[in-house]
């Protein structure tokens, strides 16, 4: 019997390593599908936006067009009578009065045709008195034959032709003196002179073209600036119902510069460019509107009370229009199709779509889509409808 022990000692030895290696492999699989077991997903992080809410407001309704500003008046001083400039009485960009003297032409000869006119006059009235004598004398004399009927009616047609004359001497005084008043320019209008073209001792005349200054009127002022023809219609039922104001700004938009009042709309459409001329008048008293200038012009035509609206912000377009991202109670995004209407400033019409009071998302919309958790700046995320409480971080 004791040959067997050796033998029992192997075969426990086997078995114990037989067990050994059993083990690790149950070991091995077990962490091999634990490995391979995936793992929950973990909650995504709420975004960070900036949020606004659906209000009700009083929104002006504008048209707007860019418009060229010009002088209320324009004159262009001429010459009406030929001569020598004896005086230049006005500086450049000086402001006149209408009847201020802008300019004085030699008027001495002007003088003499007028006293040459007076003198002839008064040969005449001398000739005519002496004429009418006569005619008392033969009015006498024709009775008794003493003076023939041929020589009566000779004194009655030279009393006509005196007088005839007498009159036609007024009419050369007249034009005298409206001659000598010609030398005289004076301003026609209230305005701020331009450029001085002519300098004292220089001939001008009558025919000359070219002007000796421009005097503007820059108080008011005008703007006449253009509107698509799709918009006469707002623009004529406005004027229809009272006075429509008009705003000037600069051309960036960001300052106001005045604002007056639409004057009126041209009698006709520009075929060429589908667009109607509109004149609006300002006042211009801090003179910050120049001739020639560029500006746009903002028009007001109507004042909507009470609507809805939201920043433009949040607006977004995609392939069924326009469309605003619109926070859930439960702090996730939906999105809510619209229907908008006039658009001013800082403010967009809400027609359909929106309720007073929602909330709708005006930043970081590349990162949004239907159901994203978000976190309105400066506050934190709701609890999730799932009632887990976790808060989000930015």
């Amino acid at each position: 019997m004791r040959p067997r022990l050796p033998q029992l000692a192997q075969r426990h030895t086997r078995l114990a390593i037989a067990g050994a290696i059993l083990a690790l492999l149950v070991v091995a699989a077990a962490w091999r599908w634990l490995a391979a077991k995936p793992a929950p997903a973990a909650k995504p992080a709420a975004i960070a936006v900036d949020v606004a809410t659906v209000s009700r407001a009083d929104v002006p309704v504008y048209l707007e067009g860019l418009g060229t500003v010009q002088a209320f008046y324009t004159v262009t001083i001429t010459a009406r009578v030929d001569g020598q400039i004896e005086k230049v009485a006005f500086e450049e960009g000086q402001e006149v009065k209408k009847g201020d003297l802008l300019v004085q032409i030699d008027p001495r000869p002007f003088q003499a045709a007028l006293g040459i006119a007076i003198a002839t006059r008064a040969k005449d009235l001398a000739l005519l008195a002496n004429a009418k004598r006569d005619m008392e004398r033969y009015s006498e004399l024709e009775p008794e034959d003493l003076a023939s009927k041929q020589t009566v009616d000779t004194q009655r047609a030279l009393i006509a032709q005196l007088t005839a004359q007498l009159k036609g001497d007024e009419a050369a005084i007249d034009n005298a003196r409206t001659q000598l008043d010609y030398t005289a320019i004076r301003s026609p209008i209230n305005g701020r002179t331009g450029i001085r073209q002519v300098d004292p001792g220089n001939n001008v005349h009558a025919t000359d073209t070219t002007g000796m200054v421009v005097v503007t009127q820059l108080e008011p002022i005008s703007i006449i600036f253009s509107l698509p023809e799709e918009d006469f219609g707002a623009l004529s039922a406005a004027l229809t119902r009272g006075a429509v104001s008009a705003t000037a700004l600069s051309r960036d938009d960001r300052e106001q510069l005045d604002q007056g009042s639409v004057a009126l709309i041209d009698n006709e459409i520009d075929q060429t460019t589908g667009t109607i001329r509109v004149k609006a008048i300002l006042p211009n008293k801090q003179r910050r509107l120049w001739p020639g200038e560029f500006v746009n012009v903002r028009v007001q035509t109507q004042l909507q009370r009470q609507a809805l609206t939201i920043p433009p912000s949040a607006l977004e377009r995609g392939p069924d229009g326009l469309f605003a991202y619109l926070v859930q109670p439960d702090s996730t995004i939906a999105v809510a199709q619209l229907t908008t209407g006039a658009q001013t400033g800082d403010r967009v019409v809400v027609e359909k779509g929106l309720q007073a009071g929602d909330r709708v998302v005006t930043s970081n919309h590349y990162r949004l889509q239907p159901g994203s958790r978000i976190r309105a700046n400066g506050t934190q995320v709701a609890k999730a409808a799932d009632g887990s409480g976790d808060e989000a971080a930015p």
